[in-house]
């Protein structure tokens, strides 16, 4: 290491090999601010930054009674896509394969969509639409955060009661009001969270999202945009592709 580089990378650089290599296993405690300053000769604002980094980076997890620990490696829960698969029907499927309960709740209102939504539902001009809000849970813990953006024009989205495990599509409904899907849209992309997804989906200091952006289409058209949020550390995305000639 550089003699310009700052003195907390030092500890960083000593505590990420620790924890990579496993010589700091998951679940293994982190020596505090405290004996950080002993151990590496460092100053108590070197110390809290190094932590604070390794929180940043996802490796530690910081607890008020006990300190910082080495993070537990989660497992993987999949996310699987296609073009069919309505978003709440494919969360009840994912859930249920893996023996765990799905459940959730929602909030419909009349909203004004934030300008990439707008942009994405080709708005002519700023009006309000359908926003209907869920919270996915399997076995009470969030999984997943799910935002439709549907124009007025299309008619109120058929909400499921909470805990319910069917529900109708967004291109079945669409197709049964007139307006029949032909084309499905999606964007994925990994981002910082917002502080209050932060919080619905209880996420760990430095644990970034996975959004997905799955916009409906009749007749070249937008006609229901969602905004799909996942933990990106608890997620991988199973696609399935159909195989054309």
């Amino acid at each position: 290491m550089a003699n310009s580089d700052p003195v907390y990378l030092r500890v960083v650089e000593d505590l990420r090999r620790q924890i990579i290599d496993g010589t700091l296993p998951p679940g293994a405690p982190i020596p505090s601010r405290h004996q950080i300053t002993r151990k590496y000769s460092v100053g108590e604002t070197a110390a809290r930054h190094a932590l604070r980094v390794l929180a940043q980076e996802g490796l530690i997890i910081g607890r008020v009674s006990s300190g910082h620990r080495v993070r537990e490696k989660p497992i993987l829960f999949p996310l699987h896509r296609d073009r069919h698969a309505d978003p709440q029907a494919a969360f009840v499927a994912d859930m249920q394969a893996l023996g765990l309960k799905p459940t959730w709740t929602w909030r419909s209102e009349l909203a004004d969509p934030p300008p990439e939504v707008a942009k994405r539902l080709r708005l002519p001009e700023p009006v309000p639409v359908i926003k209907v809000s869920f919270v996915f849970r399997g076995d009470d813990r969030p999984m997943q955060l799910l935002t439709v953006y549907e124009p007025t024009e299309f008619g109120q989205s058929q909400a499921p009661e909470e805990g319910t495990a069917e529900r109708v599509g967004a291109a079945a409904r669409l197709a049964a009001a007139g307006t029949p899907v032909d084309e499905i849209s999606e964007s994925v992309y990994i981002r910082v969270p917002q502080p209050g997804e932060s919080d619905l989906l209880q996420l760990p200091t430095g644990v970034q999202v996975m959004q997905v952006e799955r916009t409906y289409w009749a007749g070249g058209r937008p006609v229901e945009t969602h905004d799909l949020v996942v933990p990106g550390d608890r997620f991988r995305l199973v696609y399935g592709i159909p195989a054309r000639p």
